[in-house]
């Protein structure tokens, strides 16, 4: 069964569905989606009821490679037959968020007071659908980030010492690999290929998930064309306060 260690569960991991029961699981999830009725749902209901059906077959892990991304595209492609016109673009822009958000909504540790929420998935579907605006920044996804402070608000206030050594907690974990990059990177516009060259890293998935969106979300890099996160021309420099 597929184990994976993850940055926001400090390197704990979901329990996904054993193998030998992922086909009968989703047929299961997929005949209970095909007999629900979207009638006299408000946005806000679809929203969430998508955001509870992309975490069932997230969870269940029925892709071996690339699982949320095909996850992703399928959710896109399941909403427009809705009805629902969306793009990939949210998924792309906020894809590390995405997925610590499906992590979060499948992950429970009754021992370290961490209970599954779907609180972060349900903001991301909301901004997908309704155009709200939460902050989907990935720190507030962290086990370690305070339950008193949903919302974020310690990253930008940072006043007392308690709240500084929050923001140090939750983002001690990724400082080896971060501070790589960042010498990597240097005072170079490199692309993804010459990054992993230089950094010794063969596995892409890796380099992204372990190296760039931390520094992404902590503001420590930038991409060069911030509008298209995929294009082939995508390149990446450290964010411009700390050249």
């Amino acid at each position: 069964n597929i184990t994976k260690r993850d940055w926001v569960l400090k390197g704990d991991t979901v329990r996904y569905a054993p193998w030998e029961n992922i086909d009968e699981t989703v047929d299961y999830d997929f005949a209970k989606e095909a007999s629900f009725s979207y009638a006299g749902l408000s946005r806000a209901e679809i929203a969430h009821h998508i955001a509870s059906f992309a975490s069932g077959i997230w969870q269940i892990h029925p892709f071996c490679e690339g699982n949320t991304r095909a996850t992703a595209v399928f959710i896109v492609k399941y909403l427009r037959t809705l009805g629902i016109d969306t793009d990939n673009d949210s998924f792309a822009k906020h894809s590390w968020y995405f997925r610590n958000a499906l992590v979060r909504a499948n992950y429970s540790n009754i021992d370290h007071r961490v209970h599954e929420t779907s609180r972060y998935l349900d903001e991301f579907f909301e901004n997908l659908l309704m155009g709200t605006q939460h902050d989907l920044r990935n720190r507030r996804l962290h086990v370690d980030w305070p339950q008193s402070d949903p919302a974020g608000h310690l990253a930008i206030d940072g006043n007392t010492e308690r709240e500084k050594a929050c923001t140090e907690q939750v983002t001690e974990q990724v400082t080896e690999q971060v501070a790589r990059l960042l010498d990597a990177l240097g005072d170079e516009e490199l692309s993804a290929a010459a990054l992993m060259d230089r950094l010794g890293l063969k596995h892409r998935p890796t380099f992204l998930y372990t190296y760039v969106h931390p520094a992404l979300a902590l503001g420590l890099i930038e991409r060069t064309i911030p509008d298209k996160p995929n294009s082939r021309l995508q390149k990446y420099r450290k964010a411009r306060a700390i050249s």
